[in-house]
């Protein structure tokens, strides 16, 4: 049984809290197998959420930054669709964490469904969750709560200082986070081998790769 941790809204784009959000910027959804991490190979339902501040310079998925180019979604529409395809959600941005998702993972959970993020912890948590994968940017670092209730630690390396970077984050989040490292696309033919010898050299790491690349899905 994976513990449910529960939070509610502190702080993100959201000014009136005490109001259900029943509409979110939807990017995209879809049936696909996760590809990286501690779910590595199970089928999940992504909803991948727009808007984001972060501003990765090696980010995939740019044109979910602007929240103004997707339709706002109703919560009734994307949990609809989402029964429609196995028992587990992973919500993904974008920054999802920039908008309150009680009511949206409330609805997933009260239909059976897991919950899992993906998120920078950029913002305070809100919603319920089976499962939170952190992955901390370095131009906005995560805040103090949701280093506290990361299930897993996955940090992107793009140079060989994101090694550094790497072992400053794992000695902020909790101790029963699991620890991921994880080549970014690009730049696995010259760094990979790096990768693959640190984590010889460094156990407590584990290799995540992104799976679904290589088995060219989504």
């Amino acid at each position: 049984m994976i513990h449910r941790i529960v939070v509610s809204l502190q702080k993100n784009k959201m000014t009136n809290t005490s109001k259900i959000v029943t509409q979110l910027p939807l990017m995209e959804a879809f049936y696909t197998i996760q590809g990286e991490g501690f779910y590595t190979g199970h089928a999940a339902y992504f909803i991948r959420l727009a808007g984001c501040d972060v501003g990765c310079h090696w980010c995939d998925v740019k044109e979910s930054w602007d929240e103004s180019l997707h339709p706002k979604t109703t919560v009734e529409q994307m949990v609809s669709e989402a029964v429609k395809h196995g028992k587990l959600v992973v919500i993904t941005g974008g920054e999802p964490l920039m908008w309150d998702l009680t009511h949206l993972t409330a609805e997933l959970q009260r239909h059976g469904i897991q919950t899992n993020i993906e998120t920078s912890g950029a913002y305070d948590l809100s919603g319920s969750w089976n499962w939170i994968c952190l992955s901390p940017k370095k131009n906005k670092l995560p805040v103090q709560s949701v280093y506290d209730a990361a299930n897993e630690l996955k940090c992107i390396i793009y140079n060989k200082h994101d090694f550094v970077f790497a072992e400053q984050q794992a000695e902020k989040v909790n101790k029963n986070a699991k620890l991921y490292l994880q080549v970014e696309w690009g730049k696995r033919e010259e760094m990979l081998p790096l990768l693959i010898e640190y984590v010889k050299e460094n156990p407590k790491w584990i290799i995540s790769t992104q799976t679904h690349k290589y088995l060219d899905i989504p």
